[in-house]
């Protein structure tokens, strides 16, 4: 009877642990993008893209690639701003576990790897796919922009919560893989954000 005591005191502490943390790492998130527009820029570009691969008319889907133009250098713009800022956030609460599912203080006793570096990949890689990427079709930058701009959310959502909610959340919303966005991305990208990430690597 006492064992099954303490397994429940020990669950309801690691609950209440675990949504304490989130919290904090929510409202820490929030308080530098609430400074940015780049959820909005996102959505704006995101949608334009399947605008624009949707239309029919040639001129007209030129006229829309050219209107993007805008969100897209506001979004690199930002995203470097964004990454430049959080660089200031305390490092121990910057630190998110490399492991799928959330266990209380695993950043610190487990491999992990830091936010801000992550940022900081993520806004190279969204610079380099808009103003890098001259060589693509409109339609492959399109598709290497997205991926990026997905990733990005990923991580998001993985510092707030953990790495499986934050695959779910991507497949439900945007029916794509983890899997899927990583290979999508720019190669250079791919080669620093595993370099971060990975399990075994130091981040």
């Amino acid at each position: 009877m006492d064992f099954f005591l303490n397994l429940l005191l020990a669950l309801a502490a690691g609950w209440m642990i675990k949504a304490r943390v989130q919290q904090q790492r929510i409202a820490l998130l929030a308080r530098y993008l609430s400074r940015y527009r780049i959820e909005k820029h996102i959505e704006t570009v995101t949608q334009g893209y399947l605008r624009a691969l949707g239309e029919r008319d040639l001129g007209r889907r030129e006229q829309v690639w050219s209107l993007l133009r805008g969100n897209e250098q506001a979004l690199c713009r930002q995203a470097t701003q964004l990454a430049d800022d959080f660089a200031a956030a305390d490092a121990a609460a910057t630190r998110v576990s490399k492991l799928p599912l959330w266990l209380p203080f695993a950043s610190r006793l487990a491999a992990s790897f830091d936010m801000r570096q992550a940022l900081r990949v993520h806004a190279r890689g969204i610079c380099r796919a808009i103003e890098g990427n001259t060589g693509a079709s409109a339609r492959d930058r399109a598709y290497a922009i997205s991926a990026e701009l997905l990733l990005l959310q990923h991580t998001c959502h993985w510092f707030c919560r953990s790495k499986w909610i934050a695959s779910a959340r991507m497949r439900s919303r945007h029916r794509t893989s983890y899997e899927q966005a990583l290979a999508s991305v720019l190669p250079q990208t791919r080669s620093e954000y595993l370099q971060l990430v990975a399990l075994g690597r130091r981040g």
